[in-house]
């Protein structure tokens, strides 16, 4: 494995090289993958009108291990209720003792709003974590097309900031699209990382110029034309995108009318209500009543095979920590001590989790009398 690709190796070797140099010091601790932790916020930053980002470190001032791409799980109380979001880490895991996480103020917004309005220095919030699949250990590649849209740049700026952090200088074109100059965010920081590594070249279009009468860059929206201009080699290039779903349907047609292959195309997006096909319904022969047992809690509840661990569990009053409720973000991930279940997830857990008996609860129906690590 040469040097370009280190970044890109499985993720056990990714996740011990970034954390060796966390942990000398802490007697190997860090923070577990998947548990929750109190963070508490360190830093508010604006990095344009209606975006922030908010760096937070932990609360027993343990490191984390994560992979660039990865996101984590919050949980805000919000007039008086636990709500949870799913936010993708913006820093990176070259720096494990700070996190941070870039939010954009949007109506309707609940805990986006609420950590623009109430998060301050000092506050607190829980969090899980870190999960997801979109890294670039995913698909190991020596050079990547990025492109992204509003705050969908986060996780791409992750994996930027990891790859110059550890001297890579990798082969990447970066192509992000704003409603205006001043909606870009990262425009500065992008810029300056671009001078520090000489084969990151830095792309933005806008929709329009906005207060911004001097923008001499592109407007409009990513056109093939454009990027064959900027990347005229895209059809070698592993694609990582992330951006509003809008954004990644007119992408995907792009890349597809300029005749790269989709297997190279890779994407991240929260809007877990688009594409979601439903459960089919499934023959009556096929139902079932079984008995599902705790092993740490010791209590036990029956359900039907046509429910979800995750819903059968909550209508027993059993706490268990969930966000997505469809297979995406990973919170619910449990390992099962006994039984078999039939998962169909979306992407929220890895092939070597499920190996060792890990299986998500929102998306896992029971084939058997089940015990469950809870």
């Amino acid at each position: 494995m040469n040097s370009v690709d280190t970044i890109f190796a499985p993720a056990p070797d990714l996740d011990d090289r970034l954390a060796d140099a966390a942990t000398w010091e802490h007697g190997g601790r860090l923070w577990p993958s998947g548990e929750q932790q109190t963070l508490t916020c360190c830093r508010v930053i604006d990095e344009t009108h209606d975006v922030r980002s908010f760096e937070f470190r932990t609360a027993n001032g343990l490191p984390v291990r994560f992979e660039p791409g990865q996101f984590l799980t919050v949980s805000a109380n919000v007039q008086g209720q636990s709500v949870e979001r799913c936010y993708t880490i913006s820093s990176a895991p070259t720096r494990p003792f700070l996190l941070s996480i870039t939010v954009k103020r949007v109506p309707g917004g609940t805990v986006s709003n609420w950590l623009h309005d109430n998060m301050k220095p000092g506050g607190t919030l829980r969090a899980y974590g870190p999960s997801g699949v979109f890294t670039p250990s995913a698909a190991p590649a020596t050079k990547s097309l990025y492109l992204s849209a509003g705050s969908g740049v986060t996780p791409l700026m992750s994996m930027t900031r990891a790859g110059i952090d550890l001297g890579l200088d990798r082969d990447i074109v970066f192509i992000h699209s704003a409603r205006t100059p001043t909606d870009i965010v990262f425009r500065e920081e992008l810029a300056w990382l671009a001078k520090r590594s000489p084969r990151l070249r830095v792309f933005f279009v806008c929709e329009g110029v906005g207060d911004e009468a001097h923008w001499n860059g592109p407007t409009g929206r990513l056109t093939l034309h454009l990027l064959s201009q900027w990347a005229p080699d895209y059809l070698e290039r592993e694609v990582f995108t992330c951006g509003p779903a809008g954004y990644m349907s007119a992408v995907r047609a792009l890349l597809r009318e300029g005749g790269h292959d989709p297997a190279r195309y890779h994407q991240e997006s929260f809007d877990i209500g688009a594409g979601v096909a439903p459960e089919p319904a499934r023959p009556a022969a096929a139902e079932g009543i079984f008995t599902v047992k705790l092993s740490r809690s010791s209590k036990s509840f029956t359900m039907n095979a046509s429910e979800t661990l995750l819903s059968a569990a909550k209508k027993a009053g059993v706490v268990v920590a969930s966000s997505c409720s469809q297979g995406v973000c990973g919170t619910c991930k449990t390992k099962v001590l006994e039984g078999t279940v039939d998962m169909k997830h979306n992407g929220g857990i890895r092939d070597r989790e499920i190996q060792k008996g890990f299986h998500l609860l929102c998306c896992s129906r029971p084939t058997s009398d089940l015990v469950l690590e809870l």
